[in-house]
């Protein structure tokens, strides 16, 4: 499994895209793509929601478990990826592309997110 190197990572396994016009990408890796199993349903935060890092702001739910989304900053959502909400299984089958959440205007980032080496560090324990 290889994880982006322009991306950065929360210990929560949510990934964020570099901000272009103050607006990052938000999605879960690999890595929790496979751990949560097939994804079959989807509840992203609205757009114009409030979101804080660390908080959770939605769920995923597979046929092995319901798991909640966390947001790896604060700001306000732009956009949800309406693909996702209609076809969950993109969150499996294309996690850092097509399988995208939401995007956030960030207002406030926390110090701890992980660069790629430093997440693969972390989920290999």
């Amino acid at each position: 499994m290889s994880n982006p190197q322009d991306l950065r990572y929360s210990k929560e396994h949510e990934w964020l895209s570099a901000a272009e016009d103050g607006v990052s990408t938000v999605g879960i890796t690999e890595h929790a793509a496979n751990a949560l199993g097939d994804v079959v349903f989807v509840q992203l935060p609205e757009v114009g929601d409030t979101v804080s890092a660390g908080e959770t702001c939605g769920e995923l739910e597979s046929t092995k478990s319901v798991s909640d989304l966390y947001s790896p900053v604060s700001g306000e959502v732009t956009e949800v990826n309406e693909d996702v909400v209609n076809d969950p299984a993109l969150v499996n089958s294309a996690p850092f592309e097509g399988g995208w959440l939401f995007k956030v205007r960030v207002t406030d980032e926390p110090s701890d997110l992980l660069s790629a080496a430093e997440y693969d560090a972390f989920v290999a324990g």
